[in-house]
Formats: C-alpha cells, sequence, structure tokens
C-alpha cells in the first residue's frame, strides 16, 4: 500500500447521494483517511460502509453543509483537510500531486472539471478561478479545498450562519488573516452531478457572483446569510 506523501483527512457532507457516493469513493486511494457526516434519507451511509469500511468515519447530524464541514474538521487529525462533495470523483494522481501543490500554503484550492455534460463551462469556470486569483481574490470552491487543519482551527472555522458560499467566504478570511492562499489547477476533481446547471447555466452563475460579491465587501445582511436564494429548489 503506497503511503501519502501528505497526510490529509477528506471531509465530506452527503445528504441522500446514494446515486453520487459509490463512484467518489472509488476515486479514493486506500490510505486516505475520510469523514464523511451524514444527514441523508437513503442509503448513502450504508453504502459508505459496505465500499469503505477502513480509514472512513461516518458522523452522522442533521447539520446543514457549514456545520457539516465544520464537524468533519473536528473529527479529523491529519494536518491537511480536504473538504469536498460527494458527487466529485478525483482525477487520477491527484494526492500524489499533494506534496507540490501544498508546499509552503496554509490553503489550497483546486479546479474542477467533467468528463460528460458541460465541460466547456467547468473549463471556463476554471480559467475564472485563476484570473480572480491573479486579482487577489480567492475563488476556492468547497468541492476541492485544501486547508491545514491548524489554520482553520485559528480563524475560527466555517461560518456557520451560511448555507452556500461558506467555502468561499472561510477562505477569504483564511487569507485576510495573513495566511498564504494557493490556486493549484492541476489539482482536479471531476463534477458527475449535474443538477444545478440543467436550471441554467447562467442562473448558476449569477446566482454565485452575486452572493459572493455580496459576502466579500461585507454588504450580504445578516438575514440572508442562512438563505440559499433557491440554491438547491
Amino acid at each position: 500500500m503506497p503511503i501519502l506523501p501528505v497526510q490529509v483527512t477528506v471531509v465530506v457532507p452527503t445528504k441522500n447521494e446514494a446515486h453520487n457516493i459509490v463512484p467518489f469513493l472509488q476515486s479514493l486511494p486506500d490510505d486516505v483517511s475520510l469523514v464523511v457526516v451524514d444527514a441523508s434519507e437513503d442509503e448513502t451511509p450504508n453504502l459508505v460502509a459496505q465500499h469503505r469500511s477502513w480509514h472512513a468515519q461516518v458522523i452522522r447530524s442533521p447539520a446543514k453543509i457549514a456545520g457539516a464541514r465544520q464537524i468533519g474538521a473536528a473529527a479529523a487529525r491529519t494536518e491537511w483537510l480536504l473538504f469536498t462533495d460527494a458527487d466529485m470523483v478525483f482525477a487520477e494522481h491527484y494526492f500524489q500531486r499533494l506534496q507540490e501543490c501544498t508546499a509552503d500554503c496554509d490553503a489550497v484550492y483546486g479546479s474542477k472539471h467533467s468528463l460528460d455534460e458541460y465541460a466547456q463551462y467547468y473549463r471556463w469556470f476554471s480559467r475564472g478561478q485563476g484570473l480572480m486569483h491573479w486579482l487577489g481574490i480567492p475563488a476556492a470552491s468547497g468541492s476541492n479545498l485544501l486547508i491545514r487543519r491548524e489554520t482553520l482551527m485559528a480563524c475560527g472555522g466555517f461560518d456557520l450562519d451560511l448555507t452556500v458560499n461558506e467555502d468561499s467566504e472561510v477562505v477569504w478570511r483564511i487569507k485576510k488573516r495573513g495566511y498564504r492562499v494557493c490556486f493549484a489547477p492541476e489539482l482536479v476533481v471531476y463534477e458527475r452531478d449535474h443538477r444545478r446547471l440543467h436550471q441554467g447555466t447562467l442562473r448558476k452563475t449569477l446566482h454565485s457572483l452575486v452572493r459572493c460579491l455580496l459576502l466579500f465587501f461585507d454588504l450580504l445582511p445578516d438575514r440572508w446569510r442562512s438563505a440559499d436564494w433557491g440554491y438547491w429548489s
């Protein structure tokens, strides 16, 4: 069994992901630790137990996305935490590239692509991430986000009031505290579930841009922080 050059725990929140979870698990190397924070009513936790009985912990919790990520972070014990989603699969050699990509960084975010639908959309999304990073505004996605555990805890963890964009917000806060945030487009995950894009690429893009701009400039009213504006409807 190969030894990972970087010790990392994958943290994934799940809610009724029975149709996605097996390919996700199959893309993980055997020696990677996994924490699943599950709020499912379907077979998701049973499938995890069947297909990943080693180096895996399932925590049942009704917490929403930010709370689930934080619960998983608290349960992990490795230096690095890799936050992702159950509808992803990791590219080949993803984990072998971690040492180079995490060197001298406190948080690292990679790119997200697709092997089937909307491949061009995801390519442009990755280019946009690169542009925003060059402008000094990290465009992190919780589908592919690595944070040193010590850094996350020092910055207060995820904002538990947020039900979406909690990934972007925590990375901005980490950078504002003086930690180094890196963009590594060569760290690739592949999206398998395109539900939100099926509702319209423009709708999804505008939703993310507007909320992120309001969050970044601290203009999002407190009463809106826990609303997702129809993100999952």
